[in-house]
């Protein structure tokens, strides 16, 4: 099933992105090593990845980053136009394909060096489909479900949030418990199709505890092929 992204994306190009990086291509490697962040809007998966993004041997990538530096002028920029203009649903192999084409610019650029970090991910998989598309790019060491089961708590959040930022129209009530409506039946079953790996976290803890649980479990988890080190 399709997922729309649209509320994620800013029409504007980025300039920083070498234009011949499209015609680089990477050396065939392992699927990288990763570890998401799931949860409902406002259960602090943005944060914690943010800050994970600043610990040595993590990179962190949010989906709607992704969107947000999208070039326009690509011909996978002119796909996406061609749905959001219409106000269609992206379709999931266009979602990970944007995904793949921005991580691998980064690993070219050696932002992400995935022979010694690991992947950080936060609003993506959205759905099964798109967990089923990136089984081949990503080993999934360990998936975090932040967790909060008051509704009324993550409204709050959202509200707040985007009032901060000027979004009035988000901080409706109406608009919000829709979102939280939509992570139910599209992002949840994620969790069920990695069943085996998932680790709860109390989302309405401090967010210092709910980084120091996550820490706590990769620690404990680690291989040998993860050194963390420096």
């Amino acid at each position: 099933m399709p997922v729309d992204l649209c509320r994620n994306v800013r029409t504007s190009v980025d300039a920083s992105e070498p234009a011949d990086i499209s015609s680089l291509t990477l050396p065939r490697m392992n699927r990288y090593v990763t570890y998401l962040f799931l949860g409902a809007p406002g259960s602090g998966k943005g944060t914690q990845g943010k800050v994970f993004g600043a610990i040595p041997r993590f990179f962190h990538c949010a989906c709607g980053e992704v969107f947000r530096s999208l070039d326009l002028r690509t011909p996978i920029g002119q796909k996406f136009v061609e749905y959001s203009s219409k106000g269609l649903l992206v379709p999931d192999d266009l979602t990970v394909e944007l995904w793949r084409r921005k991580i691998e610019a980064q690993v070219l650029e050696a932002e992400f060096k995935p022979d010694i970090d690991a992947l950080v991910l936060d609003g993506i998989p959205r759905n099964v489909n798109q967990a089923k598309l990136m089984e081949h790019l990503i080993d999934v060491r360990r998936v975090f479900h932040l967790s909060c089961s008051n509704r009324d708590e993550l409204v709050r959040r959202l509200r707040k949030r985007a009032i901060k930022d000027n979004r009035f129209d988000d901080a409706s009530e109406e608009v919000i418990r829709k979102r939280l409506a939509t992570f139910e039946e599209e992002t949840k079953p994620v969790l069920n199709f990695y069943s085996s790996l998932v680790t709860n976290v109390d989302a309405l803890q401090p967010p210092v505890k709910v980084l120091q649980d996550i820490l706590g479990v990769i620690w404990d988890t680690r291989d040998g092929v993860m050194t963390f080190n420096a």
